[in-house]
This record gives structure tokens, sequence and C-alpha cells, in this order.
């Protein structure tokens, strides 16, 4: 053992998160790249659910009836994508809007993300979900379009088995009543460390800046 090889800090990143964010998939993709370039973390990224529509059916709704009632109309709502479009090609990210046709309840994905963290694997499922849902239109509420991209992801056994005691959606219900009770009232927000939070899709260098911070407390 080098006795003089610079300690690891480790601590753990939460992201608080919904999968029908589009800003949320460029939050996640620039805490990846802010990570990776990190050598001296052992970061462990954590998947909480966040509830952007809790009141939404299981079975989604048409994305124009969805568009109106949030955003007024087509029209706004084509405004703000193509402003959202231009940054995801920054991070590499196609979204594709027009191929979306219905807007999901993602309870029942986000319950697929907490059995996949299970395994290890939640950071791949989150990035598939993602790009099904925005890049090529896929229902990411419907049970058997779910089934397929866990499969489609490496993922055994079968998603629809809830599993052991906490995988039920009653676990996601209540991982999005604990974020509201922790102030958190948009997404993406990231938690360093379980103490510092900061909300938004911020830039790469910011979430390093907050890296630096958990790793040094972290030591301390």
């Amino acid at each position: 053992m080098n006795m003089l090889a610079p300690r690891i800090a480790r601590f753990a990143v939460e992201v608080v998160f919904d999968l029908v964010c589009p800003w949320c998939w460029i939050g996640v993709r620039r805490l990846a790249r802010a990570v990776a370039r990190r050598h001296d973390l052992a970061v462990e990224i954590a998947y909480r659910p966040f509830l952007l529509n809790p009141d939404m059916p299981a079975r989604g709704m048409a994305r124009a009836e969805y568009l109106q009632r949030k955003f007024g109309g087509e029209e706004r709502a084509r405004r703000l994508h193509a402003a959202i479009a231009e940054v995801g090609r920054g991070e590499g990210i196609t979204f594709r809007f027009d191929r979306i046709t219905r807007t999901p309840s993602t309870v029942e994905a986000h319950r697929l993300v907490r059995l996949a963290a299970a395994e290890g694997r939640a950071g791949a499922l989150v990035e598939a979900l993602f790009a099904a849902h925005f890049s090529e239109g896929r229902d990411i509420g419907d049970r058997a379009t779910l089934a397929a991209i866990w499969a489609e992801t490496g993922l055994a056994g079968d998603p629809a088995i809830h599993g052991p005691a906490g995988f039920g959606t009653d676990a996601v219900h209540a991982d999005n009543l604990r974020a509201h009770r922790l102030g958190i009232n948009g997404v993406p927000c990231f938690v360093f460390g379980e103490r510092h939070a900061i909300a938004g899709a911020q830039e790469p260098e910011v979430l390093d800046r907050m890296l630096d911070i958990a790793a040094l407390e972290t030591a301390a």
C-alpha cells in the first residue's frame, strides 16, 4: 500500500429528477461529465424521483392537451422546445419533441429506476428512459414499453414484479414527498454529500465546484 497516495474522497450525489423534464436529462449529462473527469473522487450517484405531474392519470394524456394546459398551446411550447433542443445539442442530446404523442405518468418508470439501482444499473436505465421519451417518442408510461426498455438496457427478469418490500410505486410517492419536505420544488436538483443542494441544469464548472466542497467536507 502506498502511504503517500492521495486519499480518494467518497460521497454520494443525489439527483432529484423527473423523466419528463428535458432539463433533467441535460443536468444528468452535465453531472456525468463533471464526475468523469474527477479521478480524485469516488462519487456514488443516486436517483430520486420528483413527480412534476403528480395528478397525471396512469395512462397519461394526449400531448396536445398537456401542452395546452401547461404552456397555453403548442406555439409557445414549440419556442421553448427549440431553445432546449439547442442546449441539448451541446450535450450530445437529440431532442425530438415532435415525436412525443403522449405525456406519460412517470411513477412506474421511476419504480423501475429504483429496481435497476438495486443492480447497480440505475444510470443506464435513466439514460435509456430519457432517450426513449425525448428522442424516440416512446410512451414510457406504458408497461409493455417499459418492459422492452428494461430488456434493451440489458437488465434481466420481469420488471412487472415489484420484488422485495420498498420497490413498489408507494416507494416512489414516498420519495417524492420527501423531496417536497426537504424544500425541493423544482428539478433537476443535485444534493452533494447530503448537505449542499443546487437546483437547475448547472454548467459542469459549477457542478465541479460543488464536488470540491463535498470532497473537502468528506475529508474533514
